[in-house]
């Protein structure tokens, strides 16, 4: 079978992507990975064939851009980026549509879907996270929705309608009626694919609710991380093993507006007398001036580090969040935007954290976050439970059996 594995965003949303690749790529299948060419460097070190969605320069527009961090900029900032990027993917799709290949993508995989619509080329959808698909049983925690869960269907439906519909639509259906299509209306239903929906988190952080669209298929996190196999780096390795467990923080890996949160980061690393480690390729977001205790890294594997920590704060993208489940270490998240809210709400339901709202993110009241965790009876063990269900680190796997029982090759040779 040949797969094209298509998606867009950061680490959080490729590395997911990758791992998926080539856990297809192993068991014998073609793949063609396509993505925003800031990536093309990691995918030709996996000697994946490379198809770019977008330029760099886009790429580093929209990470540019504050607006990727607000919690209702966000959606309106990375929908304009998509723009000219989604015809790419569609194109894509439609020269493949006489070899049998089948889709794989991320829920704003739109290029992907018309494709589907145009060409009836099999096309799967996978959610990383639980926050896009709507449950009105149980309704995901989203910026701007509050109250009882009865209120919070109703303000989903007018948002659907009066905000993201209104995002999408007018460009969507211009170009499909373009292609002669029909148009279509209430995305967050339409972007989960009709020949199925492929959901990479278990069932104890989210079980698949009866009124989600159907097929859907349930994996385990797919905790990939680029670089584990080599080990840790030297001075990592060499930091850690100078004192005690430190604190790991990071704001996300496309976020370059987090000057706030590395002040607010070292001063609770001080208060605390806590070592700490801050990620971001973009140094001049860190502190002028970090005591020796205090170390910065540009990237490394979460894998390898968060298990020599103490503790791990984050924006709350289920990537990093996942990644501190399968450590077994406590977490802090301030969610800026995207399923970063609900994250944090299914993170402190488990026991294993909590979460402070961007606005109200200081110093002072991390200290006071942390020294409750640290000193709460019950949080270690939710912390191992969570790493022991994660111990076979297989949802990779499971996710590309769930795609291989999905679409057969006689249902891939059946559309073309």
């Amino acid at each position: 079978m040949h797969y094209l594995c298509s998606t867009f965003g950061s680490s959080g949303d490729v590395f997911p992507m990758l791992g998926l690749a080539l856990e297809l790529r192993r068991r014998g299948h073609t793949i063609t990975f396509a993505t925003n060419p800031h990536f093309a460097l990691l995918a030709a070190k996996h000697d994946l064939p490379f198809e770019p969605l977008g330029t760099e320069e886009q790429y580093l527009a929209c990470v540019d851009n504050p607006d990727l961090w607000h919690p209702r900029r966000a959606f309106p900032h990375l929908f304009q980026t998509l723009q000219p990027v989604l015809k790419q993917q569609y194109d894509l799709h439609a020269r493949h549509r006489g070899d049998g290949a089948v889709g794989v993508t991320s829920c704003l995989g739109f290029g992907a879907l018309t494709a589907q619509d145009k060409w009836d080329v099999p096309v799967l959808t996978l959610h990383l996270q639980p926050a896009v698909i709507w449950s009105d049983r149980a309704p995901p925690l989203l910026p701007g929705l509050v109250g009882p869960r009865w209120l919070r269907r109703l303000q989903f439906r007018l948002a659907e309608r009066l905000i993201v519909d209104r995002i999408v639509c007018p460009f969507l259906n211009g170009w499909r009626q373009e292609l002669s299509l029909p148009p279509v209306r209430k995305i967050t239903r339409w972007w989960n694919s009709r020949r199925g929906v492929v959901c990479l988190f278990p069932d104890w952080f989210c079980p698949v609710q009866d009124d989600w669209p159907a097929p859907a298929r349930q994996a385990d996190f797919p905790l990939w991380n680029d670089q584990s196999d080599a080990g840790l780096p030297e001075d990592v390795q060499a930091f850690l093993d100078q004192g005690d467990p430190p604190l790991v923080f990071t704001p996300g890996t496309a976020n370059r507006h987090a000057r706030a949160f590395f002040q607010a980061a070292l001063e609770a690393c001080q208060t605390l007398q806590r070592r700490g480690v801050f990620l971001t390729v973009f140094d001049e977001q860190l502190p002028a001036r970090m005591p020796s205790s205090i170390a910065h890294f540009r990237y490394v594997p979460l894998d390898l580090l968060l298990p020599r920590s103490c503790g791990f704060v984050h924006h709350g993208g289920v990537g990093s969040t996942s990644q501190a489940l399968a450590a077994g270490v406590l977490q802090v998240l301030m969610p800026l935007a995207h399923d970063q809210f609900d994250n944090a709400e299914r993170i402190k339901r488990l026991g294993v954290g909590d979460g402070i709202a961007a606005d109200r993110f200081t110093g002072p009241r991390l200290v006071v976050m942390l020294q409750r965790l640290f000193q709460s009876d019950t949080l270690p063990a939710a912390c191992r439970l969570a790493a022991e269900r994660l111990q076979k680190r297989d949802g990779l796997s499971q996710a590309a059996t769930a795609i291989e029982q999905m679409v057969s090759p006689a249902d891939a040779a059946a559309a073309n």
